[in-house]
């Protein structure tokens, strides 16, 4: 997928080990959409700052040469700052998203397999972290409302040639590992004359995933946006629910969101793979 090449995903954060001082590490992940491509390095604890940061994506960046990209989604709102001072001088344009999956596969396979085995890890039960105040949904900006919308269901199999579907905004990620029957909840949206400038509006919001949260369909989007799409009927809602949670089991939490001229129509305005995932 075109995100795969021309992107990077970046976390820079501390990990579950200590240090000899018995401080947290700090660790840098660079990988692209695909997992192709990753890099990683430790920080020392006197040199979590921007130039320390700097001169470690540069790194990365001479092991990719002319590949390597010129944009970097980042997934962290505490971390933005640091990145973009980063990132500027190196001439990377820096993209606050929670569509940095591929990155958030790779972390939680360090967590399973990597830290654990790492001298000073933190073994047994930690302190959750707080939980963050969820801001309220807000209705979508006119700009981006359909004239109508419909639920559509696919098995995961339907996305495997996606990169080759007429799309004019594409939201395009790696498939996560299911069963070619796994069931794919999703979104059409439609609009006979505006159908384009809405897809291009819904890829400035950066949408992350679809919710039903109590009976109103939500979109997650950016960093921490909310947008209300519509209010929904009980049973509804309550089969909205059960067709995200099926995906979450079987999918690994794959969603669509797509933009159309009609119902009839076989391109698309704009198509977005979405993925329900608890640490995104």
């Amino acid at each position: 997928m075109s995100s795969a090449s021309t992107e990077w995903e970046l976390d820079f954060y501390s990990r579950p080990v200590l240090d000899e001082n018995g401080k947290k590490r700090w660790e840098l992940l660079i990988c692209s959409a695909d997992q192709s491509f990753r890099w990683s390095r430790f920080c020392p604890a006197n040199s979590v700052n921007s130039i320390w940061l700097k001169a470690a994506i540069e790194e990365a960046l001479a092991l990719q040469g002319a590949q390597a990209p010129r944009r970097l989604r980042c997934w962290r709102s505490s971390m933005r700052t640091m990145v973009q001072r980063a990132a500027a001088p190196l001439g990377l344009e820096v993209l606050a998203s929670r569509r940095c999956y591929g990155l958030v596969d790779w972390l939680r396979e360090r967590e399973r397999t990597a830290y654990p085995s790492m001298e000073g890890h933190l073994s047994g039960p930690l302190a959750p972290p707080p939980s963050p105040v969820q801001p309220l949904a807000i209705p979508l900006p006119e700009a981006v409302r359909g004239d109508s919308w419909s639920w559509a269901q696919l098995p995961a199999e339907s996305f495997s040639e996606a990169a080759d579907w007429q799309i004019s905004f594409a939201g395009l990620v790696p498939l996560p590992e299911c069963a070619a029957e796994a069931p794919v909840a999703g979104l059409r949206l439609f609009s006979p004359s505006r159908a384009l400038a809405l897809a291009g509006w819904l890829a400035g919001l950066e949408p992350v995933r679809l919710e039903v949260r109590d009976q109103q369909l939500v979109l997650e989007a950016g960093l921490e946006d909310r947008w209300l799409v519509s209010d929904l009927k009980p049973e509804e809602a309550e089969a909205a629910r059960t067709a995200f949670q099926l995906a979450r089991d079987q999918a690994g939490g794959l969603q669509f969101l797509a933009v159309q001229t009609d119902e009839t129509a076989t391109d698309f305005a704009g198509f977005w793979l979405l993925r329900d995932l608890p640490d995104c």
